[in-house]
């Protein structure tokens, strides 16, 4: 049986556990504060096989409901084409990237001026891959709080960052935050894929749109995220980056936005 969960236009007051092959899932999803529009974030948890899972978050821009619909589009041609060729070994890579192009060519054909970032962690028994187009972010964490990966946002702010050019406190105080040089509805849309990474029994695999690290450092992310259980974990950040959201520390960056985090752990 297929078991798969997509979230759209998710208003949740608390996460969601998920339990896939392996290992718990954990899913918060929420409308920016005060926000008249609706949540134009998405989010997928799938199964795959015995052993896998597939998790991704998007977060869709453009406007009105073009947003909403890019990310939406996203995350379910992502499931159609991975979940066509779950079973055949060694395929779900091909699936994925086959999911993302037939995104890509879905959002320019039904979404005129719209796009969507898509960020995908593909766990399989104890590895993760990560697949990356935008600013969205895959944060790999052990339990002692050492990053064991980060994807790079698709940014000039995140090119900067990167190349040692900007600071992280410097980079998210930008004016050009959150413009991005990479999209899924682009017609160079590419595909950011990165080598298998052995996770641990402690390490969190956490998938997160632009709402989570636009409000909170990177150091405070990891240093709520590792400490106990999962759910409660995730629930903490949620409701710190909401409160940031809101009522910003001297200093620290207050962005209004939809908030959609996903976190994986193995429980095997």
């Amino acid at each position: 049986m297929k078991n798969v969960q997509i979230f759209l236009q998710s208003e949740m007051t608390e996460p969601e556990s998920v339990a896939v092959p392996g290992g718990q899932a954990c899913v918060f999803s929420s409308r920016c504060p005060e926000k008249p529009t609706p949540n134009e974030d998405a989010a997928l948890v799938l199964s795959v096989g015995s052993a896998g899972a597939l998790l991704a978050v998007a977060d869709g821009m453009g406007g009105e409901a073009n947003g909403e619909v890019a990310s939406r589009l996203a995350v379910e041609c992502l499931e159609a084409e991975v979940t066509t060729l779950e079973g055949t070994e060694g395929l779900v890579r091909t699936g994925i990237i086959n999911g993302i192009e037939r995104a890509n060519s879905a959002v320019q054909q039904t979404v005129s001026g719209a796009g969507t970032t898509l960020t995908v962690a593909e766990i399989s028994g104890q590895t993760v891959r990560t697949y990356n187009i935008g600013d969205s972010v895959v944060l790999i964490v052990g339990g002692r709080g050492k990053i064991k990966r980060q994807t790079l946002a698709h940014s000039p702010v995140g090119y900067g960052v990167e190349s040692g050019l900007l600071d992280e406190g410097d980079a998210m105080h930008h004016d050009d935050r959150h413009v991005i040089s990479n999209f899924i509805g682009a017609a160079d849309m590419r595909i950011d894929i990165g080598s298998p990474l052995a996770l641990a029994r402690r390490d969190t695999v956490l998938l997160a749109s632009d709402g989570l690290f636009d409000n909170l450092r990177v150091d405070e992310v990891t240093n709520i995220i590792r400490r106990g259980a999962l759910v409660p974990s995730v629930m903490k950040l949620a409701a710190a980056a909401r409160l940031r959201m809101q009522d910003s520390a001297a200093g620290a960056p207050s962005k209004p936005d939809d908030l959609t985090i996903v976190a994986y752990r193995r429980t095997e």
